[in-house]
């Protein structure tokens, strides 16, 4: 494998290994440009992996302190744990369920389709469905997407069953198990599905995607791809003239490097990624780097989220198949006789006993709790996908006084659901628990939002420098070599499942990149 000397100026440092660094970094490497993917966790392969939910959150989790503030429940619950993501190498990849869908042509349009919303800070994307539909396709093809490409879908399991009863009983029509990443047939050198239920743990078998399994091999396979385990960036240099020059990372035993770099391109996450441009304040850049516009965190942005789950008189081990297993995506358009802006998508969701116990009702005690806990082997499970409003108070901060092991300023998340956010989660809760009571429920009980793993926003694009932080491919308004690469680049969130847009993203900007390096421009 390539290794690459800390003062090669002519490298592009990719700071994370997720679904956009990741892929970022790999088609870069393919192009033929040296690369370095700094990933602050550690290399876990397939048979590290554990198929046991506390052990593997343990083992996966980015569990570095953050602090929370803000009216969201997650600020009471989980107040450390604002969002559930990975620490390792393939970043969140690792640990996604597989869903991939594509976001509609309405959704890259929000301010002209949903209007002047009170307290929300909508505007369009300077890019439409048109201009990523060839990077859709891509990323479907390389990603394996069932029902695409001539990919079949994969069986419905039980959950799905009951999902799919109840949904066509109330006149539910667009019902499926899914346009999933997780090969339904064996393909690309991976194998099938094996059903075995530890999707969000690592996927021993292979065959769900990730950049671990899928991407990054294949850059490294190039001599081009450097990825450097357990490198945690914390800060951007740049020179007099306001040009990104490299980054500096404290390495696996404690000890700080310097990485020189010809471009950054930041994919940490969207509370990582601002966190690391605002803690690389200069002279120059007080506020923080690519912050002339003061967007740099704000507009975050972690969808529409809940659940709900039913209790049947007879077993349904949800928990057998896919972790994701099926989807309805008849409430995904824009419809305002329901009484909110934009749409939602429901979604099975099976989680283990022991993180139902944590998340049916956090802190809950007593006999209601503990007859639904009992009742676990029949109950069944959906997911809450929907559409939120971005605002400008929901943003990601440096904590004044919380610092982390290397004294470097923890992120705040502050988060306050919009009135649209609550009025689409109600009607969600109440279209879930009918398609339980028609699929024969004998109780059905909605659940709060969790540590959400889509967390969007906070570096968002914009045609205009003053409106966002980066433009249509994901560079920076204010520095040329300075990329993000990432969710945090997302506009507005859409009802769907952000991975597949994230790749086609990272599919798109390597492409820019390459030919901006080609010619010189960076």
């Amino acid at each position: 494998m390539a290794t690459f000397a800390l003062n090669d100026d002519s490298v592009v440092v990719v700071v994370g290994s997720g679904a956009g660094g990741g892929t970022l970094a790999t088609d870069l490497a393919l192009k033929g440009i040296k690369v370095v993917c700094l990933e602050a966790g550690k290399r876990y392969e397939a048979e590290d992996f554990i198929n046991d939910e506390w052990e593997s959150f343990a083992q996966l989790a980015w569990t570095d302190q953050r602090m929370t503030s803000g009216s969201w429940r997650v600020a009471r619950d989980f107040a450390q744990l604002p969002a559930w993501i990975v620490k390792a190498v393939g970043g969140s990849t690792t640990h996604w369920a597989g869903a991939s869908l594509r976001f509609q042509e309405h959704e890259f349009k929000a301010r002209t389709t949903y209007g002047n919303v009170a307290g929300a800070n909508l505007i369009d994307w300077p890019l439409t469905l048109a201009d990523l539909a060839p990077y859709y396709d891509r990323a479907e093809d390389r990603m394996g997407v069932t029902r695409t490409h001539g990919i079949p879908g994969l069986p419905g399991s039980n959950n799905f069953k009951v999902f799919e009863a109840g949904a066509k009983k109330i006149g539910y029509k667009d019902v499926h198990t899914g346009r999933m990443a997780i090969n339904s047939q064996p393909r690309q050198g991976r194998g099938a599905c094996q059903q075995i239920g530890f999707c969000f743990q690592g996927c021993k078998s292979g065959a769900k995607w990730s950049t671990l399994n899928a991407e990054l091999p294949r850059g490294e396979a190039t001599g081009k791809l450097e990825v450097r385990p357990q490198s945690h960036v914390f800060k951007i240099e740049h020179d007099q003239k306001g040009k990104v020059t490299g980054v500096l990372y404290y390495d696996k035993d404690g000890k700080e490097q310097r990485q020189k770099a010809r471009a950054v391109a930041v994919a940490g996450n969207s509370i990582e990624s601002p966190r690391l441009l605002l803690n690389s304040h200069s002279a120059m850049f007080p506020n923080g780097l690519a912050n002339s516009s003061g967007q740099v965190g704000r507009n975050y942005m972690r969808h529409m989220t809940g659940s709900v789950y039913a209790v049947f008189d007879k077993p349904v081990k949800m928990w057998r198949g896919t972790t994701m297993a099926g989807i309805i995506q008849d409430e995904a358009h824009h419809d305002t006789k329901r009484g909110f802006v934009a749409g939602y998508e429901l979604e099975t969701l099976s989680l283990g006993l022991p993180f139902m116990a944590a998340f049916l009702d956090p802190g809950a005690w007593g006999r209601e709790f503990t007859t639904a806990l009992d009742s676990y082997e029949n109950m069944a499970g959906m997911w809450i996908v929907g559409e939120d409003m971005p605002q400008e108070k929901n943003r990601i901060t440096l904590h004044a006084s919380a610092k982390d092991k290397y004294g470097i300023p923890v992120a705040n998340v502050h988060f306050d659901d919009h009135p649209n956010d609550i009025a689409m989660r109600a009607h969600a809760y109440r279209q879930g628990s009918a398609i339980y009571e028609a699929a024969g429920a004998t109780r059905s009980f909605p659940t709060t939002p969790y540590p959400s793993t889509h967390n969007l926003g906070t570096n968002r694009m914009s045609d205009k420098a003053r409106d966002g932080v980066v433009n249509k491919y994901g560079q920076t308004h204010d520095i040329k070599n300075l990329f993000v690469s990432d969710g945090s680049q997302f506009t507005t969130g859409a009802a769907e499942n952000p991975t597949l847009t994230i790749v086609a993203l990272a599919i798109r900007q390597a492409e820019y990149i390459a030919d901006q390096m080609a010619k010189n421009v960076i």
